[in-house]
């Protein structure tokens, strides 16, 4: 009897999953937190979602493990499996680019200034009487600060002429709704995306794991 030789068929996911793993441990967190979320009994999910959240109030009281916490969690559980579609489409690629070390710098650094600052222009309203101080508890859950961080330095990934219809297209996805009045979350995403696109330094001389991972 022959040895049979085809491949196993996990390997190509096994492969595209060692390829990115910091992506892949992010999403498996998320998806343990959200599944947390989904079965919590009554109000225990608002208070779940509340502590692990990087507002005014948990920033002052414990500023470390608000910024830390807040990035893997997602308000509504029901929305995983389009973050599974973001995570892969935005920051898999751009960790399998960059590598894992410089791709959490990146998004590391956007969630952490984007959340301050947000904040602190959301403090500054409040204290000018221009948003309730019920404020201070609000939601604000970073996973989506890293994302546009992601979606910003991709820009530097794709060719001439399509990055440039790519670079509009997310200026003005991100930028219109502050300009128009938004949200401090608005803001954040906005500042996550600046810090993105700063980020163009971290992206010369990189040799890509995409030409180096084998598909086999």
């Amino acid at each position: 009897m022959s040895e049979r030789t085809d491949p196993e068929p996990s390997r190509p996911l096994r492969s595209w999953i060692r390829s990115s793993p910091g992506t892949h441990i992010w999403l498996l967190i998320i998806a343990v937190t959200s599944i947390i979320v989904a079965i919590a009994p009554d109000q225990l999910d608002r208070v779940l979602l509340h502590r692990n959240s990087s507002n005014i109030h948990q920033l002052v009281q414990h500023p470390v493990r608000a910024l830390i916490s807040s990035a893997f969690w997602i308000a509504n559980p029901a929305s995983l499996a389009l973050y599974v579609v973001l995570f892969e489409v935005f920051h898999a690629p751009v960790e399998r680019w960059l590598g894992t070390l410089r791709w959490l710098v990146i998004v590391a650094t956007a969630h952490v200034v984007a959340t301050l600052i947000s904040q602190k222009v959301l403090l500054t309203a409040i204290q000018d009487q221009r948003a309730p101080r019920s404020m201070t508890h609000v939601v604000d859950i970073g996973v989506s600060y890293g994302l546009a961080a992601s979606i910003g330095v991709l820009t530097y990934r794709l060719p001439n002429p399509w990055r440039w219809f790519y670079l509009a297209g997310v200026i003005a996805f991100f930028g219109i709704p502050v300009v128009t009045g938004g949200t401090f979350t608005d803001l954040g995403h906005a500042i996550a995306l600046a810090v993105g696109l700063l980020s163009w330094p971290l992206t010369r001389h990189v040799v890509s794991r995409e030409t180096s991972t084998r598909f086999t």
